[in-house]
């Protein structure tokens, strides 16, 4: 088997129930010198995606909304060019919206308000009709995630909290700002503190969720052992709804589906300002492979090394 260094952060690999690799090292924060621990938590970008999913899966699951719906059915004053897109085309990233570079007004670090934020999104036409492309975009889960708060009633942090971390036993894990909080690992850059995104409301949905290691572990188990969502949901999130535009790889909800290191995976990685961060399971050889860092030097593609080519290795 390969090796990976890891300089900074919380690195796990297991097979089956078995662990292989459990290292955790480095500074969380390098202004105090606290180390990284087991409890310390770290933002996962990207993978927040998966919670979004999970979220409306359980809503749809529940019947108070559906797929199908258009994203205006749950937004505010939302534009007629939006008229076509559904829930669907957000969670696939087939919507047309377009990722953080097509709305340069939008400051990813500075608090927005909510309703401006959307209005900054409605304000750049879509780059084409609805299902028609793919193209990745993060505000298209922001705005899955204010659909999530609409048709639940509540914040869309409490509802992460109270209906998908609760119930999974993920003690550590939360939605939203880390400040104020204990055991929050502070985003490094060539060894310095660095600003990350505002997770309140630019990256609500999209980037907002912190993580220990064994919590994203645990959080494997949603594909893995079917849990919290009925087996449809898991088959649907898992599931190569949309090709991207890599040969081989398609997008289903929340999850990349296609191949790593030869085999096949569901996946995805983040990257936050300061934090890198990777999940994947893979089906054939039941391995979970998770990697979270507050040090944004790190590649997160080069720890694939970990997984070798031989399933048994």
């Amino acid at each position: 088997m390969s090796t990976f260094s890891l300089d900074r952060g919380v690195l796990l690999l297991a097979r089956g129930d078995e662990l292989l690799v459990d290292e955790v090292t480095g500074v969380a924060d390098e202004a105090t010198g606290a180390p990284c621990g087991r409890a310390t938590r770290f933002q996962i970008a990207s993978i927040s995606k998966q919670m979004a999913a999970v979220a409306v899966l359980l809503l749809a699951e529940r019947g108070v909304l559906r797929l199908t719906d258009p994203v205006v059915r749950w937004l505010p004053d939302p534009p007629p060019a939006w008229s076509g897109i559904t829930l669907h085309h957000l969670l696939t990233h087939s919507s047309g919206l377009g990722h953080w570079p097509e709305y340069p007004a939008v400051d990813l670090v500075e608090p927005a308000d909510p309703d401006a934020l959307l209005a900054a999104f409605a304000a750049v036409p879509p780059l084409f009709r609805p299902g028609a492309g793919w193209h990745y975009s993060s505000p298209g889960y922001v705005l899955l995630a204010r659909a999530v708060e609409r048709a639940a009633g509540r914040s869309y942090p409490e509802f992460l909290a109270e209906e998908v971390f609760a119930p999974l036993g993920m003690a550590g894990s939360f939605a939203g700002p880390g400040d104020g909080r204990p055991d929050v690992a502070v985003g490094h850059e060539r060894g310095r503190p660095v600003p990350s995104w505002d997770l309140a409301t630019v990256s609500m949905g999209a980037g907002d969720v912190w993580c220990t290691g064994a919590d994203l572990l645990t959080w494997l188990d949603v594909p893995r052992r079917g849990r919290l969502l009925t087996p449809a949901s898991v088959a649907a999130m898992t599931a190569p709804q949309v090709p991207t535009v890599r040969a081989g790889e398609a997008y289903g909800y929340g999850f990349f589906v296609g191949s790593l290191a030869g085999r096949r995976a569901v996946h995805h990685s983040g990257d936050n300002g300061g934090y890198k961060a990777f999940a994947a399971w893979l089906p054939d050889s039941d391995q979970r492979l998770v990697l979270l860092t507050n040090q944004a030097e790190v590649d997160p593609v080069a720890v694939l090394s970990m997984l070798g080519t031989d399933p048994a290795a």
